[in-house]
Parts: C-alpha cells; sequence; structure tokens
C-alpha cells in the first residue's frame, strides 16, 4: 500500500517551514513506532513517501513577488506589515479566480506528478487554491484536504479559514471559535496545540554547557538570546545596546536570522560592547540553542515562542514596533499566563534582565492548560491524524488512481528531487 503525504507551505518568514519539518519528524517517528510496535503485528503503514513544497513562490511569478514584498517588510519595514496584513485581507488573493487561474498549469501538474493519499496545507495563503485544483480533479471525495494552523490567537489570517478543508487542525479554543464564527463547521475542526518540532520535547544533543564553550562563552552566566526571527527584522540592535548599560554579569547569544546587514552590524557593535557576545546568523539547531539560555527577546512568531514554551524559555517579546496583527494576540495571551514580558520600548530590558532569576529546574516546571498551551507534544496527535486519513485514502487508492490516469499522466518520476521522507517496510530512509 503506498502512501503519498503531499505538504505545502510558502516561505514568509520562517514558521510555515518550521511548522512542516516538525509534521515531518512526527509523521517519520509515529510511523516508525507503528512499524516496530513490537507486538508482532508488523508494519501497518506500507510505504510511506512524503513530499512537501513551497507552493506558493513556486505556482506563479505574481506569487512569488508577494511572498518577496512579504520578507522585505518584515525584515526592513516591519511597521508596514500591518498594512500588507489588512490589504491580503481586503483583496483576497487566496480566493481570487484570476490568481487560481495563473497557477492552475502548475497546481495539476504538481498533483499529477505526486499523487496525494492526502494533502496538508500549513500556510494559509494556499489553502483555496488546493481545495479548488481536488476539486477540478476529481479528488474531492478520494483524497482530504487538511489544514494546519500555525497562529495560535484570534488574530490570525482569515485565509486560514477554507470550508473546502476535510479537517482544520486547530491550535487552541480560541482559534476555533474564530473559525467558527468564519463558518468553519465545528465538525471539521480539531483543537490539538501548535505542532512543535520533537527535538523541542527531548535533552539536547549539546549540553548546554558545551554548547556554550563552544561560542566563546561561560556557562553559568546569566545568557540572553537576542532573536531576530528568521528574517532577521525587529528592534533588536535597539534592544541590545540598552543591554549594554545592565549592572549584572551577563552574556549575550544574538541571531541575525537571513539578514547579511544586521549580523555585519551586529558583529561590529558586539566587538566594541564589554558584554560577552555571540554573533550567530540563521542558526538551525535552536531546540539545542534554547536549552543553554536563559531568557530570550523576541518577536512573537508562533512557532518560536511555542518552541520556547516546550523548553520552559522566558521571553521577552518585541512589541517596540507595533506587531503584526496575528503576533498580537499571542503577546496578549503569553504576558497573561506570565510566560513572557512584554517589552514596550528597547531598556525596559534593563529592569527585566536586572530582577531576572531563572528557574533552576525550569524543564520540569508545568505549563498551564489554558488555550491548550501544555499541549507541547501536539506534533504527535497531528502526525496520527495525518497518517489516518492517508492510510484510508491509499486503501481505497484505486479510485484515486483512475483519476490521474484518466488525465494520461505519466508517473515515471517524481517532481524535483522526489520524495523528502521514504518510509519503508524494513527500513526508515532520510533522503
Amino acid at each position: 500500500m503506498l502512501q503519498n503525504i503531499c505538504i505545502y507551505f510558502s516561505d514568509t518568514g520562517g514558521g510555515h517551514r518550521s511548522a512542516v519539518e516538525a509534521i515531518e519528524e512526527g509523521i517519520r517517528q509515529v510511523a516508525e513506532r507503528s512499524n516496530g510496535n513490537g507486538n508482532g503485528a508488523g508494519n501497518t503503514n506500507g510505504d510511506i513517501r512524503l513530499f512537501k513544497e513551497c507552493l506558493a513562490e513556486n505556482s506563479h511569478p505574481i506569487n512569488r513577488r508577494f511572498v518577496e514584498l512579504y520578507n522585505y517588510l518584515l525584515r526592513h519595514h516591519q511597521p508596514l506589515m500591518k498594512y500588507y496584513y489588512w490589504s491580503l485581507h481586503v483583496i483576497k488573493p487566496n480566493e481570487s479566480k484570476l490568481g487560481y487561474m495563473l497557477s492552475r498549469k502548475y497546481m495539476l501538474d504538481l498533483f499529477k506528478d505526486c499523487q496525494p493519499s492526502v494533502v496538508v496545507s500549513a500556510h494559509p495563503m494556499i489553502n483555496h487554491y488546493l481545495a479548488r485544483t481536488m476539486t477540478e480533479l476529481g479528488l474531492k471525495k478520494l483524497v482530504k484536504l487538511i489544514t494546519v494552523i500555525t497562529d495560535p490567537n484570534a488574530n490570525l489570517w482569515r485565509a486560514w479559514a477554507c470550508p473546502e478543508a476535510d479537517l482544520t487542525i486547530a491550535p487552541n479554543n480560541i482559534v476555533a471559535d474564530r473559525l467558527i464564527k468564519w463558518g468553519i463547521h465545528p465538525e471539521r475542526i480539531k483543537v490539538v496545540g501548535m505542532p512543535v518540532h520533537p527535538d523541542f520535547l527531548k535533552p539536547p544533543a549539546i549540553a548546554p554547557e558545551t554548547f556554550l564553550s563552544h561560542l566563546g562563552l561561560t556557562p553559568g552566566i546569566l545568557t540572553v538570546c537576542i532573536n531576530a526571527g528568521w528574517a532577521g527584522g525587529g528592534n533588536m540592535l535597539k534592544v541590545y545596546r540598552s543591554l549594554c548599560t545592565i549592572g549584572r554579569p551577563v552574556q549575550v547569544i544574538f541571531l541575525c536570522g537571513h539578514n547579511r546587514e544586521l549580523y555585519e552590524r551586529a558583529m561590529h557593535e558586539a566587538a566594541a560592547s564589554r558584554i560577552p557576545t555571540a554573533v550567530l546568523p540563521f542558526h538551525d539547531c535552536m531546540a539545542d540553542l534554547m536549552c543553554a539560555v536563559d531568557i530570550m527577546v523576541t518577536k512573537a512568531g508562533g512557532l518560536t515562542t511555542f518552541q520556547a514554551l516546550a523548553r520552559r524559555l522566558p521571553m521577552a517579546l518585541d512589541v517596540i514596533t507595533e506587531p503584526m496583527p496575528q503576533e498580537k494576540g499571542t503577546v496578549e495571551m503569553l504576558v497573561e499566563q506570565k510566560l513572557a514580558y512584554a517589552l514596550n520600548h528597547p531598556d525596559e530590558i534593563v529592569s527585566i534582565i536586572e530582577s531576572f532569576n531563572p528557574a533552576p529546574d525550569r524543564q520540569n516546571k508545568p505549563l498551564p492548560a489554558a488555550h491548550s498551551l501544555n499541549r507541547t507534544d501536539a506534533i504527535f496527535e497531528i502526525a496520527d491524524i495525518i497518517l489516518d486519513s492517508s492510510r484510508k485514502s491509499a486503501a481505497a487508492g484505486d479510485n484515486a488512481r483512475a483519476v490521474f490516469l484518466e488525465r494520461k499522466t505519466s508517473f515515471a518520476q517524481p517532481r524535483g528531487d522526489g520524495p523528502s521522507l521514504s518510509l519503508g517496510k524494513s527500513a526508515l530512509e532520510l533522503d
């Protein structure tokens, strides 16, 4: 029984890719446990192939420009992000017939090449195009469309609400209530949690003391992570300058993301600072880094904040510039639950750090149950849901395969480099 699990997203910021990587690893671990369950039942999943693709930017040059504009504003003009947010809610390009027609050939070819047994969307601006493509191919009754939401508050993108999706996985009751208000039937919503990568749920691969030492920092000194995010935006240099006036011993890890200019400026200022500072570009071992630091200054990105929750890492959330609407509610929720500070001015970081006392055994600290904040392991239930839907579709796959064959498409080779994940009957292989 061959299953093709297709997950689509867009690189507007880094959160959606993080969600997809979490889903991929969650599926790998859940399928591996099922295949080697130890009770003699053997493999229940068959052969699984997982395809993931940046759909928006690859589907048409106009869509790529929207993605590039988003990241440009996020990196260089964050105060303008709220206007981008509201403009898309007015224009609704995700529901545009013209927009779909521009992307139609790419979408049809994508589906015919991958022959999905389940389709997963991890981005609000592609849900409706996926649903249209599945309807056009006659797949709606054969293959499920599952949406995994990554905005954990009531100000989420309206485009997440896709009535044609068979199931929308919501991070909490706040989001579920908003979806219902927007017309999504409650039976098509399941509250599970945020898709946090399993790496954030297990001990770090590198001991915190070793991690700090490799960066030239001193274990045992209060360590602040200043995180400019995937795009490298926000007010982090201002915060760093204010931090330099603090009286107590402190050291800093400054993450610059994908922003070369910020990296060079941070390196220059760190060289002249009295505070020991390790300046890094984009860092892909955040699960280890979050264990090595005591507090993180960051914007309120959905995945970043919930990864920090999984590590029980206190946060100071950058609201110096008005947050993007889809992040403002996250700030309010985390501050209300006393899991984060709101940083309204760069100088406020001084009083926060001066009075901050790290918890000696913070990883064992319970999280509040409100709004599913304690569901840090939700990724495994999300993976279970996707695998179950894929398994059922693959088991009745003759009808779905007939749909593709009727299109007279050759399936000798998959798109691009093929599946990113292959789970065979007796082996597990990551490409």
